[in-house]
């Protein structure tokens, strides 16, 4: 095994192996190294939404910009990867919901990104398993899901492809001043570049980084197919991503290319016990049920638990941590992880090769925290 490298990526999920697909193409040796497998930690556990949000014009920016990235991948992707522009339905359950779906509509339109206001008859043709009496929505039919683990293990094969070495089973103690020191035997691996793609474990390394930890259920039902059509979403999710001090579930369905759907959301934090909450879950399903009432009757097959990481004004840390030349964070994402993996990697690969930034950089750098 080869000990030096020209890049040392920390986290096999999509984020770092966007990462190594990125650095590898530009001609570096780059070492991809986890604890555990390819896409085997949070995102075996996320949604694979790739969507546009707005909760800021840094957030927008990056969203798009990713979703871009998304649609040029997708032609390349295999079957497995379940790559589908269904779009996004966002329910409006009452009128202030409507008007803030109409303000998210004007938004987007006037940025390029296509958006369709839909009224309550338009949803119900659109959902037809939604329940009555919705004041309406809002479509945005670019809106793609994924499989999250797939995709990870096609971009790892991209880095393969381009020379990178993939370093699975292999714990990292210390990240830090060019060096990552394995847990077995203490092996030393060296690069003048490191990426902390770790996602919530990222205060592994730094216990300083202004990251808390996110616990989140999903659950999966028996195969159903046609009950959902879209990416489904009340609008009340976007306001959940404010409730940071409390516990929170919200309406959010999925359908999965084998009939299966997929039920989110849930955001606990400073929970780090990885098992179910079923508390949490049984409001979950009584949350799905009060929007979709067919799904109160459906056979549930798995739940799955997944920790993001969440930085204090919503936006990921992508660049160099100010006190370590060497060291380049690729974290932070919260629920958008899946979505932003694309653009955080291209990002880090313009900013470190001179190429042109697509989108600014400056509002996602970890030095943002330090004044």
């Amino acid at each position: 095994m080869n000990h030096h490298f020209d890049a040392i990526v920390a986290g096999a999920g999509i984020v770092g192996a966007a990462c190594a697909a990125s650095l590898a193409r530009t001609g570096m040796h780059v070492a991809l190294v986890d604890r555990g497998g390819v896409g085997s930690e949070t995102t075996s556990a996320g949604m694979g939404h790739i969507v546009v949000l707005d909760d800021s014009e840094a957030q927008f920016a990056l969203t798009r910009y990713s979703q871009r990235l998304w649609q040029e991948l997708a032609p390349t992707l295999a079957a497995e990867a379940e790559y589908e522009a269904l779009g996004t339905v966002w329910v409006a359950a009452n009128d202030e919901e409507l008007a803030e779906a109409e303000r998210k509509s004007a938004y987007y339109n006037e940025r390029g990104v296509p958006a369709k206001m839909l009224s309550s008859r338009e949803l119900a043709e659109y959902e037809p398993n939604l329940r009555a009496g919705l004041a309406g929505g809002l479509f945005m039919p670019q809106d793609a899901i994924v499989n999250p683990p797939a995709v990870a293990m096609h971009l790892v094969t991209l880095a393969l492809a381009h020379g990178a070495e993939l370093l699975l089973g292999c714990k990292i103690n210390s990240l830090r001043r060019g060096e990552a020191v394995l847990e077995k035997g203490g092996v030393r691996l060296t690069a003048p570049l490191l990426i902390n793609a770790t996602c919530g474990w990222a205060t592994d390394f730094d216990p300083g980084l202004p990251i808390r930890k996110r616990k989140g259920h999903l659950v999966l039902t028996e195969k159903y197919p046609d009950l959902v059509r879209h990416q489904v979403a009340e609008l009340g999710y976007l306001k959940s991503t404010h409730a940071a001090e409390s516990d929170s579930v919200v309406f959010n369905v999925q359908p999965r290319p084998n009939g299966q759907i997929l039920i989110g959301a849930s955001r606990q934090y400073d929970n780090e016990d990885t098992g179910v909450d079923k508390r949490i879950v049984d409001a979950l399903l009584k949350r799905a049920a009060q929007y979709m009432p067919a799904l109160a009757t459906k056979k549930m097959a798995t739940t799955r638990v997944g920790f993001r990481a969440a930085t204090p004004d919503k936006l990921p840390l992508i660049g160099p941590v100010p006190d370590d030349e060497t060291l380049w964070l690729a974290t932070g994402h919260e629920g958008l992880g899946i979505t932003t993996s694309l653009g955080t990697a291209a990002l880090i690969a313009a900013a470190l090769t001179g190429l042109k930034l697509e989108i600014p950089i400056e509002p996602y750098l970890p030095a943002r925290f330090d004044n």
